[in-house]
């Protein structure tokens, strides 16, 4: 039975990860057709989609009564996500390059949206009132780096066209491309969304009987094995920008998907219910989220991390996993 329990959650969790592909290239496409900016589907439709897994898994989980999964899976996604896949990165490409810009914003928006979690979180209870602290700063967060980008064809560009239009202009105009939309792009945008939902809902239930069997917390599953499983998407476009050079695709990828964790990917489920945060997960996982966090900020400074520094953080995160599983 257990044996059966672990082939579900494989299947599930590679029928989240696969879906959220299958929704964000769907989405791409019809932000073209739409004639969003490069910048806005990167920053919006890129960036969210990738954490669309761990935003649905949460939120089943919350609708499931599992109140500690939101909270470990988004720990353990950011901490994959600096010491796995940046570590990973850093080995492909053998050096990854920090851009000032990184440095001048992205970095401290991290560390401010990370204390910020940690403050909201240090009870151990994640409330009503502190969900909404956590959405209103990412709502600030999503406007400051809308409104500061260095893209001339982003947001505040396409809000002055539509104000100086008459509504009947903009309506024509949008009309018209929507009908560039192709149904295939629909049709998988649909298939996306089914397999989200349908993937998140018996990883939840076969994290749930996993946690009776094996007599594991759900938290400890989530903070480890879910949340790997739901970072397979960054792990993979790091890999491909890694490969090709692009240390800023490589690195803001994850600056982004981090920031939507800790504050989306629980605040949202926090808004139906109070979330808790299990023993395990508050004893290893968030003294690992604030040392890895503190590792990407300091190696965000030197404005490099070395071949050797990856191989480190890969080190890092093997301990973090035996020290939940209490190997060593």
């Amino acid at each position: 039975m257990t044996f059966v329990w672990i082939l579900i959650f494989i299947i599930s969790l590679a029928l989240l990860v696969k879906s959220s592909d299958w929704l964000l290239e769907s989405a791409e496409k019809i932000g073209l057709a739409l004639g969003l900016s490069s910048f806005i589907i990167g920053v919006i439709i890129v960036g969210i989609g990738t954490s669309f897994p761990e935003l649905i898994s949460s939120l089943f989980a919350t609708f499931r009564g599992v109140y500690d999964v939101p909270a470990a899976n988004a720990i353990g996604s950011n901490i994959a996500n600096i010491l796995l896949i940046i570590g990973v990165g850093a080995i492909v490409a053998r050096r990854l390059e920090v851009t000032k810009d990184l440095i001048d914003l992205d970095i401290p928006l991290l560390a401010i949206a990370t204390a910020l979690f940690l403050g909201v979180a240090w009870d151990g209870h994640i409330d009503f009132t502190e969900a909404l602290i956590l959405l209103l700063a990412y709502s600030i967060y999503m406007a400051y780096t809308i409104l500061h980008s260095d893209d001339t064809k982003a947001a505040p560009p396409l809000f002055r066209r539509l104000c100086g239009f008459n509504i009947m202009t903009v309506f024509d105009s949008l009309t018209q491309r929507v009908r560039k939309i192709g149904g295939k792009e629909i049709l998988w945008l649909i298939i996306g969304i089914a397999g989200l939902i349908l993937g998140a809902q018996y990883l939840i239930t076969s994290l749930v009987k996993l946690s009776e069997i094996l007599n594991i917390a759900t938290g400890v599953i989530a903070v480890s094995a879910v949340a790997f499983g739901t970072s397979l998407p960054e792990l993979m476009i790091s890999i491909r920008a890694a490969m090709k050079g692009k240390s800023d695709v490589a690195l803001g990828n994850i600056f982004g998907s981090n920031v939507f964790n800790i504050l989306v990917v629980v605040g949202i489920p926090a808004l139906f219910h109070s979330l808790s945060i299990d023993e395990t997960t508050f004893r290893i996982g968030i003294p690992a989220l604030i040392i890895s966090t503190l590792l990407f900020v300091i190696s965000g400074i030197s404005k490099r991390i070395h071949l050797w520094e990856g191989a480190m953080y890969i080190m890092a995160y093997a301990l973090f996993i035996g020290k939940l599983f209490n190997l060593f």
